[in-house]
């Protein structure tokens, strides 16, 4: 499976921003599909998660309300919609794809299998 993430850029504080992660995949339904994000000198974090239907999100409490995770499986892509954009939001942002097929939407990176190269978030004050 490879995924390509884009949608990255330098935004205002209180701004909005989407991002877009196409993958190619067969059975693309099937994957339970993750955002993560890193900052300089922090480790990886969970940011959202969507379950291979769609019918379950789940996110960090420090993005509840302002994104929202989806996808479209007819396109193999998933996107994360991010609004009222904090400083602390700037980061690299990966999505990943979870092969599991358990129906639990996982928070640890260590699960997904595989990643996207990345896209970089810049959020100003």
């Amino acid at each position: 499976v490879q995924l390509q993430a884009s949608g990255g850029g330098l935004v205002q504080a209180g701004d909005s921003l989407g991002l877009s992660c196409a993958a190619s995949a067969l059975a693309f339904s099937s994957y339970i599909m993750g955002w993560f994000r890193q900052a300089p000198g922090k480790e990886r974090e969970f940011v959202a998660g969507i379950s291979g239907s769609g019918g379950r999100t789940y996110y960090t409490d420090s993005v509840k309300g302002r994104f929202t995770i989806s996808r479209t499986n007819a396109k193999n892509a998933v996107y994360l919609e991010m609004n009222s954009l904090k400083p602390e939001d700037t980061a690299v942002y990966y999505c990943a794809a979870d092969r599991s097929n358990t129906g639990v939407i996982v928070t640890t990176p260590r699960h997904y299998e595989y990643w996207g190269q990345g896209t970089l978030v810049t959020v100003s004050s």
